[in-house]
């Protein structure tokens, strides 16, 4: 059992993000499975990662240290995801590659979302 059930964000535009999450996940296997009321909810199996429309999003802060992680199946994903970000409004956060300082197989690429969120995807990349 994971330690979260869900992760909820506020955004001011719902679609752009929309636009930008439904991009931005496919490549990892994840696709907007709920849509109501102002919310889309993105997962595998059920809504995990939850994006809404809301008066007053968290202001973005690149150096409060909030991210979010999502994992991904290959590299191959890991290139896409970071491909479609920069393809739908997203902003380069740093390119897909081996980053040493989390570990030698840890594939990784960050972008950071229309509205500030930082966000990564991950790979742990076998020998």
């Amino acid at each position: 059992m994971g330690m979260f059930d869900h992760v909820s964000i506020g955004v001011k535009d719902l679609e752009r993000s929309r636009r930008f999450y439904d991009a931005l996940l496919a490549p990892l296997g994840y696709e907007r499975l709920s849509n109501f009321d102002g919310t889309v909810g993105y997962g595998a199996d059920g809504p995990a990662f939850w994006v809404s429309e809301v008066e007053r999003p968290v202001p973005a802060d690149r150096r409060s240290g909030l991210h979010f992680c999502f994992t991904a199946p290959s590299e191959e994903s890991v290139n896409a995801f970071h491909a479609a970000g920069i393809a739908n409004g997203g902003e380069d956060n740093g390119p897909p590659g081996i980053r040493p300082d989390y570990g030698q197989f840890y594939y990784a690429a960050f972008i950071i979302d229309p509205d500030g969120y930082r966000l990564e995807a991950f790979f742990h990349k076998e020998e």
